[in-house]
C-alpha cells in the first residue's frame, strides 16, 4: 500500500509580488525552499489564506535571502501582494515509511515576515540561521 502524505509546508508566507506576464509558477526564496526540502520545478499546492483561492503550480527559486514569494503567470490572478499563503508538497510513502514520516514545516507569523517556527528542517545550518 502507498499513501500520499504531506512532505513539506510553508505556512503564512506573505506574497511579495504578482507578475501576470510571466511564464508561470511561484518564485520562492531559495534558502526557504532548501529549508523545507522543496525542489526547483516541484509541483506545489497553494492555498491563499486571504481570499480562499487554492491552486497548483510549480516552485522556482528566487534569490537567497530575498524573502520572495512571487505569484507568476496565470496564478497572479489568484492573489496579490500582501496576501498570506500556504505552500504544500506531498509525497508517496509505503506503509513502513509513512509510520516514520514527519513533514518539514516552516511557519511565518510576525509582521516582519520572519520565521517563527521550524519543524524538521531539511538543512540544520540554514535552520540555525533562521532561528536567530
Amino acid at each position: 500500500m502507498q499513501v500520499n502524505l504531506l512532505r513539506a509546508k510553508i505556512l503564512r508566507a506573505e506574497v511579495t509580488d504578482a507578475k501576470l506576464h510571466y511564464e508561470g509558477s511561484l518564485a520562492i526564496d531559495s534558502d526557504i525552499m532548501r529549508l523545507v526540502g522543496i525542489l526547483p520545478n516541484e509541483k506545489i499546492l497553494v492555498g491563499n489564506i486571504s481570499n480562499g483561492n487554492r491552486f497548483e503550480t510549480y516552485a522556482i527559486e528566487a534569490p537567497a535571502e530575498s524573502g520572495t514569494f512571487s505569484l507568476n503567470g496565470a496564478v497572479a490572478h489568484l492573489g496579490k501582494k500582501g496576501d498570506l499563503i500556504v505552500i504544500m508538497t506531498f509525497g508517496w510513502f509505503n506503509e513502513a515509511e509513512a509510520k516514520q514520516h514527519e513533514p518539514r514545516i516552516v511557519v511565518f507569523a510576525d509582521a516582519n515576515r520572519r520565521i517563527v517556527r521550524l519543524l524538521n528542517p531539511a538543512e540544520a545550518s540554514l535552520a540555525a540561521r533562521f532561528a536567530s
